[in-house]
């Protein structure tokens, strides 16, 4: 081949790749603030936030060693029940309340599946509270928040944030995931 042919040849193949790369984009969603973090799994993965973009989130800080870690088990049928329907469950384990998370991750990984067949997503151990809180539960409790400026006060309060990111609701410790008052809640946010 003449070393035009060539340069047109390249040329040609340079512009297809182009536009079949621009093809295969799809615009980019905008993704809210409270989904904008980088987070590690209990067995030690990033996860970016924003992959749960559009999904009803339910965020609860866990514990194994607390009077109610038997709401691992109420949790897990939430999963179970609304995973499908764009629920997603997420753990995160926090030993900032009476050290009742002393494990390390492998640990809480172990408890979990042994004691309550978790299958929803967990996380590697945060503080929920104070100067070195995830920045996701800085923004969980933020002045933006549903209760305005208020930090977690105990294990397993539950957060539910719509489809577009925004904490439309917050249950304390006391009110059960199966409880109708966080049942009706869910499912009022997945019907949007």
């Amino acid at each position: 081949m003449k070393l035009s042919s060539l340069f047109c040849l390249a040329v040609t193949l340079m512009f297809a790749g182009v536009f079949a790369v621009a093809e295969d984009k799809k615009p980019t969603e905008k993704i809210p603030p409270l989904l904008k973090h980088e987070m590690k799994s209990l067995t030690g993965k990033k996860v970016d936030l924003a992959k749960y973009n559009g999904k009803v989130l339910l965020i609860v800080n866990v514990a194994s060693a607390c009077g109610a870690t038997p709401q691992y088990k109420p949790l897990e049928a939430l999963h179970e029940s609304y995973n499908k329907k764009g629920l997603a469950v997420l753990g995160f384990p926090c030993n900032q309340f009476g050290e009742q998370e002393p494990g390390s991750d492998e640990e809480v990984a172990a408890f979990c599946k042994k004691n309550y067949g978790v299958k929803f997503d967990m996380f590697s151990k945060v503080d929920v509270n104070g100067d070195k809180a995830a920045p996701l539960f800085k923004e969980l409790t933020s002045k933006e928040s549903i209760e305005k400026d208020r930090p977690v006060r105990w294990n397993f309060e539950k957060f539910l944030v719509s489809k577009k990111g925004e904490v439309v609701a917050r249950f304390r410790t006391g009110v059960e995931p199966n409880s109708d008052e966080v049942v009706k809640a869910i499912e009022a946010e997945l019907a949007k």
